[in-house]
C-alpha cells in the first residue's frame, strides 16, 4: 500500500502546482496564529488566499484537491 506521502506526491507532480502549494500551505497555516491578533480580515485573507493558490494548482495539474475528494466521498455515503 502506498504511503500517504507517495499518494500526495503522485497528485502534485507539476512544478507550478508544487510552487503554488509551497506558498499556499504556509499562508493557510499562518491564519491560525493570525487569530491571536483578533484581526478577522487578516485571518480570512491568509486562509482564503492560501487555499485559493492550492486549488489553482490542482486545476493546473488537472486533478482534485484532497478536500474535494473527501467531500465527494462523504456525499456518496449518504
Amino acid at each position: 500500500m502506498p504511503s500517504l506521502y507517495a499518494k500526495w506526491a503522485a497528485r502534485h507532480m507539476n512544478r507550478i502546482n508544487l510552487v503554488l502549494h509551497a506558498v499556499g500551505i504556509p499562508l493557510t497555516v499562518a491564519a491560525i496564529p493570525a487569530l491571536l491578533f483578533r484581526d478577522p480580515r487578516l485571518t480570512a485573507g491568509l486562509f482564503v488566499c492560501g487555499y485559493a493558490l492550492q486549488f489553482v494548482g490542482h486545476a493546473i495539474e488537472g486533478n482534485k484537491s484532497g478536500e474535494q475528494m473527501l467531500c465527494e466521498k462523504l456525499i456518496r455515503r449518504r
